[in-house]
């Protein structure tokens, strides 16, 4: 996902006149270029530095679903509806087989040590932001087995 794509969705989505939906990808374009400027690269933010920042705001959108009290419903659907606007735009995760199947092939060596800290170590910088690091320890804790 760039920049790009994010603002020109914006755009639709004003000229459309849906408030929520621009909302939400207001917040994601903010996000990206405080990112952008923070790392240094206003101007050529790279791609895996947006999908990067969306999955942080994704993930902050889940905890506020999840920690939303029951009473207030309102609140809480209009967490679900941003949550499902940023899913849109989230880079698609491998799923636990994929991890299993790129650890095996990748990572033999390394795996056939039963040291999860350092399978964790050696595999963490290759999946970042392919897949979701909670999944992964699972995967990692299963294979040490």
């Amino acid at each position: 996902m760039t920049l790009d794509v994010l603002q020109k969705e914006m755009i639709v989505a004003m000229k459309a006149r849906d408030k929520a939906r621009k909302d939400s990808i207001s917040s994601l374009v903010s996000a990206v270029k405080k990112a952008g400027i923070d790392a240094g690269c206003r101007d050529d933010i790279p791609e895996d530095m947006v999908n990067q920042v969306i999955m942080k705001e994704l993930k902050t959108v889940k905890e506020q679903v999840e920690s939303c009290p029951a009473d207030r419903a309102e609140l809480k659907e209009e967490y679900e509806a941003r949550m499902k606007v940023i899913e849109e735009f989230a880079p698609a995760m491998m799923s636990a087989d994929e991890i299993k199947a790129f650890l095996n092939e990748k990572f033999a060596d390394v795996v056939a040590s039963k040291n999860k800290g350092q399978i964790m170590k050696t595999v963490m910088p290759e999946l970042k932001g392919k897949a979701d690091g909670k999944v992964i320890n699972q995967v990692v804790a299963e294979l040490c087995k």
